[in-house]
């Protein structure tokens, strides 16, 4: 009796073993009520296997094990779960070959014992120390893997998926592994090392691109925290016209005493340098957003100061959806690669960037063009640049766009570069 008990524990372990593999590595939470529909449908499962088993024999259970366990775990995965078809099938694979371990372990015991229940004990025991392995150390990073792309859970579910099918044909439905054949022997390790050539190939290629996304990343919060940094120069320059024009009391006295003294030529020289020292730190309005202006105030100087003809037609309001950072980081990109592009024309007549910036159904529009002399390539509807380190810019401001549901294109025409973009 405590023989039959024991053999029916293992059948029940093996089902809730695999099965409970296969949910953590699909993601399933760990809520109550997940936990009570996943026991539920557990000990539906192992009902439907022991009426199987006492009506047909262990013979034909073993070959319909597939339908009574495997199928209905990937069916609970896709349906309750809500997980893709290839998770599913991979969660199932790998709990699959997990099982192997257990049941080598059980094998080896009922072995040196000589003991089919001994067998029993020893897979029970080794499945639950398994599970708490693959628990602490193996699943989160499982899962991690298998959602990081197609690609990557191809890859980690391949050789447990073939396995799968090597154990059922050469085992279960077959006896082609019992044959002595030098096919049979040979057969699985050769699949297994070339298997291994091919996913360290593919990894390795997997990994560059992951390695070039990350630098990538870096570079956009660099261009990101640069941003920043302007605008906090930016605002810093605000704050100095205000404290200038809060101190304009003593430059009126200082003029006034000068008037007193008829010293008129003095008082000529100090309000030039007063009115250039004004102009330097007042930001010009082109409309009524602050931030805007404090932008365009800078890179209009800069304009000016290689000689590159900038018009601005800017009807914003005070506030917008994006942040001022973003707002920066946008427009100072686009700015600062027009500037670029112009400075690279030799004539300084031929040098010249349009800029308009509205809104329409609260939907920030901007549209920014420039002359420029270099021949430009495209890839990905992204200009490319053909110095090391640079065309960062670019892929910040389709970032801040895309981040925002928004639509931008950059385009040429009639000798015109042009970046537009809603969002």
């Amino acid at each position: 009796m405590l023989e039959t008990a024991i053999e029916f524990l293992r059948y029940f372990i093996v089902l809730l073993f695999g099965a409970l593999v296969a949910v953590d590595l699909a993601g399933m939470r760990r809520t109550r009520k997940n936990y009570l529909v996943f026991g539920c449908f557990v000990i539906l499962l192992f009902t439907l296997q022991v009426i199987c088993l006492m009506t047909w024999g262990m013979a034909v259970t073993t070959k319909v094990y597939p339908l009574l366990s495997h199928l209905p775990v990937v069916a609970f995965i896709l349906l309750y779960l809500k997980r893709s078809l290839l998770i599913s099938l991979a969660s199932m694979f790998v709990s699959f070959l997990c099982c192997q371990f257990p049941r080598w372990i059980g094998s080896a015991a009922g072995s040196v014992s000589d003991s089919v229940t001994m067998n029993h004990i020893g897979f029970i025991a080794a499945a639950i120390v398994m599970y708490y392995f693959l628990q602490k150390y193996v699943l989160k990073s499982a899962q991690h893997l298998m959602e990081r792309s197609v690609k990557s859970c191809l890859l980690f579910a391949a050789v447990p998926a073939f396995y799968y099918l090597y154990d059922h044909i050469a085992f279960v439905y077959t006896d082609f592994m019992y044959s002595g054949t030098r096919a049979a022997l040979q057969f699985m390790p050769f699949f297994v090392s070339i298997f291994y050539f091919v996913f360290i190939l593919l990894y390795y290629e997997e990994t560059q691109k992951q390695a070039i996304m990350q630098r990538e990343r870096d570079m956009l919060d660099t261009q990101f925290k640069k941003a920043q940094t302007e605008f906090a120069s930016l605002q810093q320059l605000q704050q100095n016209a205000a404290a200038y024009r809060h101190d304009m009391r003593h430059h009126l006295a200082l003029i006034q005493a000068l008037a007193y003294q008829g010293d008129i030529e003095e008082i000529k020289k100090y309000l030039t340098t007063a009115q250039s020292d004004m102009d330097a730190i007042t930001p010009t309005r082109f409309c009524e957003n602050e931030t805007v202006n404090l932008i365009l105030s800078a890179y209009a100087v800069k304009a000016k100061q290689s000689d590159i003809m900038l018009t601005v037609e800017a009807r914003l309001p005070d506030s917008l959806t994006l942040s001022d950072t973003e707002l920066c980081s946008l427009l100072s990109n686009a700015l600062e690669n027009a500037i670029q592009a112009c400075e690279n024309i030799r004539d300084s007549k031929e040098r010249y960037i349009k800029l308009r910036v509205y809104t329409k159904n609260n939907k920030l529009c901007i549209d920014i063009r420039n002359t420029y002399q270099s021949e430009l390539t495209f890839q990905e509807g992204l200009p490319v640049s053909k110095e090391p380190g640079h065309g960062y810019g670019t892929k910040s401001m389709a970032h801040i766009v895309e981040k925002h549901s928004g639509v931008f294109q950059f385009s040429v025409k009639d000798g015109w570069f042009i970046f537009q973009a809603t969002l």
